[in-house]
């Protein structure tokens, strides 16, 4: 079972946000069980769970762990392909975010579209790599700080792209022959209280949770991976807390 996987395709997306599935798909992720096995622990008769677990089945969600006898039947133990998914923005293809079409430092939705175009190009990088059997060369990383005031966050924003800017470069060679390209994206953000960040239940419709009030210290969270343009592209969010 993989730790995480991206969700590409806008059927198999749909089909694990029905709040019925969503449920079986954390059922097996804990562990292999039988449509038997879950049709009591979520309230439906085996023969309804086996429907859901087939259109799971068919998008690559859930996969046959083995089979057991069970007096004159015989039951399919199923599991979960991965413990977490992420739906990538290519499952709405046609309306996914560009951070292309305008380039604000200073807006937190192009931090989103920058933020969802990394989901994309990893998520793809990610196929593309299991497809070759291939390891893919990525680094990430994440971190928390506190800024006494408005103006230490302001200098740290200054340092961090000077900084950055200047590793970008010393390294960048464009013509260098079989060099690889690679996207670099550095985010500021405030972070979030733990109790702001609500899981909604399996059973209930999903809702949209996002309240700007619940924002406490800011994140620092910086990526690298492997980008399909020459551009080493750098986004800081430089926006004092309650801004966009």
């Amino acid at each position: 079972m993989l730790d995480v996987t991206v969700i590409e395709d806008a059927e198999a997306a749909a089909v694990s946000l029905d709040p019925i599935r969503a449920r079986l798909l954390a059922e097996l992720a804990a562990g292999p069980a039988s449509a038997a096995m879950l049709a009591g622990k979520v309230g439906l008769p085996r023969q309804k769970v086996n429907y859901h677990l087939k259109a799971l089945e068919r998008h690559g969600l859930v996969e046959l762990a083995g089979e057991r006898r069970k007096g004159n039947v015989t039951e399919r133990l199923m599991r979960a392909t991965a413990a977490s998914y992420v739906i990538s923005p290519l499952a709405l293809a046609a309306v996914q975010p560009d951070p292309d079409r305008f380039r604000d430092q200073l807006s937190a939705r192009w931090l989103l579209a920058v933020g969802a175009r990394l989901v994309r190009d990893v998520g793809a990088l990610i196929t593309g790599a299991a497809k070759a059997r291939k390891r893919l060369a990525t680094y990430a990383l994440d971190g928390e700080v506190t800024f006494a005031s408005a103006a230490d966050r302001a200098a740290f924003i200054e340092e961090l792209t000077q900084g950055v800017g200047a590793l970008i470069r010393k390294y960048h060679d464009g013509n260098a022959e079989g060099g690889r390209d690679h996207r670099i994206v550095v985010a500021v953000h405030p972070t979030l209280k733990p109790e702001a960040i609500a899981k909604p239940e399996v059973t209930a419709k999903p809702e949209a949770i996002a309240k700007s009030e619940a924002t406490v210290t800011p994140e620092v969270t910086v990526e690298a991976g492997a980008a399909s343009t020459p551009e080493a592209a750098l986004g800081v969010d430089s926006t004092p807390p309650g801004q966009d």
